[in-house]
């Protein structure tokens, strides 16, 4: 099965003054062609993953989006490095990840190249998901 991944140090945001380096894992597969996984301190001892939308990720790249339980946006330093923020929760209960945003969409693309935006459904196995409800 057609398979990307990406591991990258990103920083968690405990508080507007208290950043936390943490490991995190962006994973897609053709077998799930909407969906990207994000697992997030994917090296510790309690890795929280989240499913979202892969269109979603991409369109945080340039424009805030989402709303619910994932938001993402981009941020323009003023060094010239951009960065991607997601917002991951239900209020009061939320967390914010900060982490370089060409990492990310580099990724993307790799993602991109394996099932094209709009194609997605060409790659879904419908053999495979009629024998799962038979």
């Amino acid at each position: 099965m057609q398979k990307c991944h990406l591991t990258h140090e990103i920083t968690q945001w405990a508080g507007r003054r208290l950043p936390v380096s943490i490991t995190c894992e962006f994973s897609y597969s053709a077998r799930d062609p909407y969906a990207v996984t994000l697992i997030f301190d994917a090296e510790g001892d309690w890795p929280v993953r989240w499913v979202f939308s892969r269109d979603l990720l991409t369109d945080g790249l340039t424009a805030r989006v989402g709303h619910g339980d994932v938001v993402v946006w981009p941020e323009h330093k003023s060094d010239g490095r951009s960065t991607v923020w997601i917002e991951v929760g239900s209020a009061p209960r939320t967390a914010v990840f900060e982490m370089p945003a060409q990492p990310v969409a580099k990724w993307l693309a790799s993602s991109y190249a394996l099932v094209p935006r709009g194609e997605e459904l060409g790659a879904v196995d419908w053999g495979e998901l009629t024998q799962l409800t038979e």
